[in-house]
């Protein structure tokens, strides 16, 4: 074997150290080059916006330009901080390709509209035209979002509750299952708003008819998977749970249910898009205030700016939830993560 003196050893030693760096370098400058880039197509929409005069009257050209300029600015700051703190590099190596390709989004759809008008109006307003409406329609706009939001999360939390409820009789009792499963299989399958001519009728208000559509549209998933869930669940835990001696009531609560949360939260997801879904068309036919009472004004108005930024707002409203869902699940199911990969 060669021998080397002390120097060429350690020259040898930093040689390794930097050879096995080197790709996470590459990276780490990978991940900084796409920021500044970001950085840049978010000015290039600042720019887009002050490139000549708008074919329309939108009153808020320069503001936009200014925040698009500021935020440009603020994501070239995050991108030279994260050359010296790695939580600051990592977040925005995560976001930069969708901040960049949002930046050039926006500066094509302000070219091809307030600029050139290539996409005709009204049917393809230009940007500054829904923040206008954010900024002058704002009171009629957060009524209607408050006004969802109550409908929503009451409907929502009442068909979680009884789908859930509902599942684990279901699941745990055949007695149950023998009256409830036929009576599932024939109101499921059909979709919640076919229900609107018997619910309108049968309910004293607009409110509480949105309110039980919203509720069987949610409840039929967390029924269906909340009760899959408890039948899975493996007669190993309850023999087990009964030769230490635990009650019928210990094996639902502290076995049947934990087991089948997992199933649960699907069918909470699930349920959570087919409410928003519902929640549109009820707000649409009866009820006089909310996101959906919200869009067929604006439509009716041919105001398509109001259309896109109240489409923006529940979009925004759904990921949210998710998100808080998602959060909710990962603090239930923490025992989870060493044994699924998340």
């Amino acid at each position: 074997m060669p021998t080397y003196s002390a120097s060429e050893t350690l020259d040898l030693d930093v040689g390794t150290r930097l050879a096995s760096r080197t790709p996470s370098l590459l990276r780490a400058l990978r991940g900084h080059f796409v920021g500044f880039a970001a950085s840049l197509g978010w000015i290039a929409f600042g720019l887009s916006c002050l490139w000549r005069e708008d074919i329309g009257d939108w009153t808020r050209t320069k503001e936009v330009a200014i925040a698009a300029f500021v935020f440009g600015g603020a994501i070239a700051i995050a991108a030279v901080a994260g050359f010296w703190s790695q939580r600051v590099g990592e977040s925005l190596q995560r976001r930069s390709p969708w901040l960049l390709l949002l930046g050039v989004v926006l500066a094509l759809w302000e070219v091809l509209t307030a600029k050139l008008g290539v996409l005709p109006l009204p049917f393809f307003p230009p940007p500054q035209a829904i923040v206008e409406v954010y900024t002058d329609d704002f009171v009629k706009l957060f009524d209607s979002v408050f006004a969802s939001v109550k409908l929503q999360l009451g409907g929502y939390l009442i068909g979680a509750a009884a789908g859930f409820v509902t599942g684990v009789s279901i699941g745990w009792s055949r007695a149950v299952g023998y009256w409830v499963h036929p009576v599932l299989r024939f109101i499921g399958p059909l979709p919640a708003t076919a229900w609107l001519p018997i619910a309108f009728f049968a309910f004293p208000s607009s409110w509480s008819a949105s309110t039980f559509l919203i509720a069987l549209a949610t409840g039929f998933p967390v029924t269906v998977l909340t009760w899959s869930g408890v039948a899975s669940v493996s007669n190993a835990y309850y023999d087990v749970a009964r030769t230490l001696g635990a009650k019928p009531s210990f094996l639902v609560f502290k076995v049947a249910i934990p087991a089948a949360l997992p199933h649960v939260f699907v069918g909470l997801f699930m349920g959570l898009g087919a409410s928003f879904a519902v929640l549109v068309v009820a707000e649409m036919m009866g009820v006089k205030s909310g996101l959906g009472w919200y869009l067929q004004w604006a439509q009716g108005w041919a105001a398509y700016a109001n259309m896109y930024a109240a489409l923006l707002v529940m979009s925004l409203l759904c990921s949210g939830a998710i998100t808080a869902l998602f959060k909710v699940r990962d603090r239930l199911l923490v025992w989870q993560k060493g044994v699924v990969k998340w």
